[in-house]
Order: structure tokens, then sequence, then C-alpha cells
């Protein structure tokens, strides 16, 4: 039984997948994180369950706070796996208006 709610579970699932997006391998993440790169990667798939503890670790990494890993708000919306790139919000709501 995990203390987190059903949908901050999944957040954490989330944000984990994007880092091994960033990182590449399970084993980097692990490394990380201070987990085996297996067990986050069977956390990841929804065959193990997920902890506060995992979701402070991956805040610290990703230097968030553990809110934000816990709402879904990290990544932020748009943000590429691959590189990081934020899409900045202030030049999108310009375009729109026109």
């Amino acid at each position: 039984m995990s203390d987190l709610t059903t949908a901050e579970q999944m957040h954490v699932r989330g944000a984990l997948h994007f880092l091994h997006r960033r990182c590449g391998t399970w084993a980097t993440v692990g490394a990380l994180l201070h987990f085996k790169g297996t067990t986050l990667s069977h956390v990841a798939g929804g065959h193990k369950r997920v902890t506060a503890l995992l979701a402070l670790r991956i805040a610290r990494v990703a230097k968030v706070g553990v809110d934000d890993v816990l709402a879904g708000t990290f990544p932020s919306p748009g943000t590429c796996p691959m590189c990081g790139h934020q899409p900045d919000a202030a030049v999108h709501d310009q375009s729109e208006g026109e």
C-alpha cells in the first residue's frame, strides 16, 4: 500500500518516465536517484508501488518542490524530454493574440 494517492503515483511515474527519456537508461536514472535501475523500471511500469521517498528524490534531482512532482507540474507541459527545452509561455501567449 502506498502513502500516495492514485493520481500522485501517476504523476511520479510520469516524472520518472521523463527522467528516463532524458538520461537514456534506467541504470543512469537509478544512479541519480540512488535506486536500482531494475526497481525503477518496475515502478514506472506499474509493477511496484511508488513511494514518497522516490517522489522526494525525483524532486531533489530535478531541483523542484516535491509538490510539483506529486501534482504533475514537473516536467512542465511541452518540455522536450530530450533537451529539457521549455517553450516560452510569454512568446506563446503573444502569438495566440495575433
